[in-house]
Formats: structure tokens, sequence, C-alpha cells
């Protein structure tokens, strides 16, 4: 079993994240534990991502997961908000262990992203069924890079922990969502689903997303803090010698 308490790179992963309006705001707020508050929207944010090949981490190994929580409010206006996690459904037995000695809402699932042309679908499974569908149109990747941390809550009881991710992606352009489908009403991930119209209020896909999980985490107890992150920037020209879109 890898030791919870080391910190994990994971590199080049497949990856879209979005945020949106719930179609149920009083049941996204009901999930969170006392002491958290939902941001002012009750806004819901899912992460689907493919880790291909074992060498793109430091030790999980090749691996598919979807997380999905409720965003928090800030704690004052010069801060962002942090995110709760709520379900995180993931294909390895080893990833699985790691995040759920973390504290992290651990259940198996797999998520795979498929490409045709500009359409991309995401979906995640559990139980061999499918549960959640993405679907958006996606351009290709440029000289922007996007990067920064997120801070995510997580635990139960009393023992609630925050950890800060860093995380480097390079998004598309065009990028359009088209539907986010919830396909089981009776799963614990359905309260989550957004309202219909879809109102996305954050979103990227990524071919090439890489994050971190921390090395250390600390105890909540306090309001919802947050690391704000950078805006998107240009690589520098004299660094993109490869003529790749990733300038490396």
């Amino acid at each position: 079993m890898l030791d919870p308490a080391e910190p994990h790179l994971v590199v080049h992963s497949r990856m879209i994240y979005l945020s949106w309006l719930p179609a149920d705001p009083d049941a996204v707020a009901a999930l969170l534990p006392a002491g958290l508050r939902a941001d002012e929207q009750r806004q819901v944010f899912m992460n689907q991502y493919v880790v291909d090949d074992e060498t793109q981490t430091s030790g999980f190994g090749a691996y598919s997961l979807t997380y999905l929580g409720v965003s928090l409010a800030a704690p004052d206006a010069a801060q962002r908000p942090a995110g709760w996690w709520a379900h995180y459904l993931c294909s390895s037995s080893r990833v699985r262990e790691y995040a759920a000695a973390r504290r992290a809402p651990v259940t198996p699932g797999r998520t795979w992203l498929e490409q045709r042309g500009d359409t991309l679908v995401a979906q995640t499974e559990a139980d061999g069924a499918p549960l959640i569908r993405t679907r958006a149109r996606v351009g290709d990747t440029s000289h922007l890079i996007r990067s920064g941390h997120h801070r995510y809550r997580y635990g139960g009881g009393t023992d609630l922990l925050s950890g800060v991710y860093p995380y480097v992606v390079e998004p598309v352009a065009p990028f359009e969502v088209e539907s986010v489908a919830f396909l089981d009403p009776d799963h614990p991930v359905y309260p989550l689903r957004p309202a219909n119209p879809l109102v996305i209020t954050l979103g990227f896909y990524s071919p090439r997303a890489s994050f971190a999980y921390p090395g250390m985490e600390s105890v909540l107890t306090h309001g919802p803090a947050a690391v704000g992150g950078r805006p998107g920037y240009q690589v520098p020209a004299h660094l993109a010698r490869s003529g790749l879109p990733s300038g490396s």
C-alpha cells in the first residue's frame, strides 16, 4: 500500500473539468457537513480524467477517476472558494487505498474519454453501468498554459481535512459543452446533476493536464480558504523550441 503521507505527481492526463448550476440547489447544500457553507449559487464541480500509462505517475500507475463535489463560499472577497469532495470514483485499487487513507469518499468506478474529430465524450461508469456522460466540442491546444492551486476539503465527522493541489494544464480552444447527463436517478451522485437548461460556470478540456497530491494536509478548524491561481499566460517564444503545442 502506498504511504498516504507521501505526495504523488501525475503528468499529461487527459482531463475535462466543469462547474455548473445544479437542478436542486437545496439538495446540493445538504451534502455538506456542519461547518462548511456552499457558495451563493451552490455550484457543483466535476473532474473526469484518464491516466493512460504508468510512466505518467510517480507511483499510482495507470488509472481513471471522476470526482464531484460542492463549491464552497470564500471566507472573504480576496480569496477564491474551495471545494468539498462528495464522490470519488476510481478504477485503481492502489489509488483508492491511497485516497481512502486520506479520507476521500472513495468508491470503485471507471472513466473513459474518447475524441472523434471535434467531439469529445467522457463517461463515468459504476458497477459496469453508465453513470455520467459528458459531451463537448473541442479544438486544439495552443501556447496557452493555465496553472495554480485547487483547495479541496474532505473527511467525515469531526475529522475534516484540507489539501492544496497544484496543477498545470494546456486547455484546448474552442471548447463548448453540449450536455452533461446523469444516467442513474437511484445513484448517490444524482443530487449533483445540472439544471435544465445546462449552465456551465467554468470548464476546460486538456489532453495534457498535470497535478500533484500534496505531501501534507491540515485539519480544518476554520472557515474555507483557498490559494488563488494565476490567469493564463503565453509561453515565451524562446521556450517554444519544438514546435509542439506545449512549447516543450
